[in-house]
């Protein structure tokens, strides 16, 4: 079994998520905030604001006057399109890489990671946790930073992994458990208490695959959960581990949603894939 300490310590070769994207989803939550709040809070930043400034004035937005300002871009985009412009910003390096071990090309997690937070949104707003959606969206995105560090760990154990997967009937993540000593599950909320994350958002990340019974009647967990699934029936994230989760039907009953509900995101984020993808290229 590999020393976990070790896993742990490849924490340290990520690029910290700046405090201000996490902070930017609290106050986009906070009924009392300002435009003015979330405007001051990211000018204070000068890197975000320029990175920010030129996706809002590349040709993906066609804005007809050039955006100057934080002020400007929010005014002329929408507050939930900068917070999502922001986030997607500040998580992008660590994704594009080729990870090792689930046999994902290069930039294959990011474009997972990014469907995953569209689709885990769009459920959040039309299926009562539109107040929630900028902490599930979030959670979407970061759900699988944990794999960014496992890889490697993973790839070195992969024929013990895929035996329990294929002959014992093990789902993925409870083969790395008992294989490596973690999951990749575990090691993504490590990386979210080292990062300073809410609760909220390290407890989906932990239990973003379900498998503790408990978690299956956390509604904003269980969007993300459903997220993954109907990524993962699109075609995205079916790398080597992509099929070797464990569905859990009951988790729709608890929302009360149907199969018809869920392709019926499927269709639409078909309909929007090449405008995620072209946003992909900008970040």
């Amino acid at each position: 079994m590999t020393n976990v300490d070790d896993i742990i310590n490849g924490i340290d070769t990520l690029k910290a998520i700046p405090p201000v994207a996490t902070q930017i989803m609290a106050l986009a939550e906070d009924e009392n905030s300002s435009m003015s709040d979330i405007s001051d809070l990211i000018s204070h930043d000068p890197s975000i604001t320029a990175s920010l400034l030129k996706i809002c004035n590349s040709a993906y937005f066609g804005l007809s006057r050039k955006v100057e300002s934080v002020r400007d871009a929010i005014t002329l985009l929408g507050l939930d399109q900068i917070v999502e412009l922001v986030l997607l910003n500040g998580t992008a390096e660590n994704f594009r890489d080729e990870p090792d071990g689930y046999g994902l090309g290069e930039g294959e997690l990011w474009h997972h990671a990014v469907l995953s937070a569209h689709v885990a949104k769009v459920l959040a707003e039309n299926h009562g946790l539109a107040n929630q959606k900028h902490l599930i969206f979030t959670a979407g995105l970061l759900k699988d930073i944990g794999k960014v560090i496992m890889g490697r760990f993973v790839a070195f154990s992969y024929e013990k992994i895929n035996i329990l997967v294929h002959s014992k009937g093990y789902s993925f993540n409870e083969a790395e458990k008992e294989i490596i000593g973690m999951n990749h599950e575990e090691l993504g909320a490590q990386v979210g208490k080292k990062w300073r994350f809410g609760d909220k958002l390290i407890y989906i990340i932990r239990n973003h695959h379900m498998a503790d019974e408990s978690c299956r009647n956390n509604p904003e967990t269980a969007l993300v959960y459903l997220a993954d699934i109907v990524c993962m029936m699109m075609g995205f994230g079916t790398s080597l581990d992509g099929l070797a989760y464990r569905f859990y039907g009951e988790v729709l009953d608890r929302m009360n949603l149907t199969e018809k509900d869920l392709q019926n995101v499927i269709f639409d984020t078909g309909e929007r894939r090449q405008k995620i993808e072209k946003l992909l290229n900008l970040v």
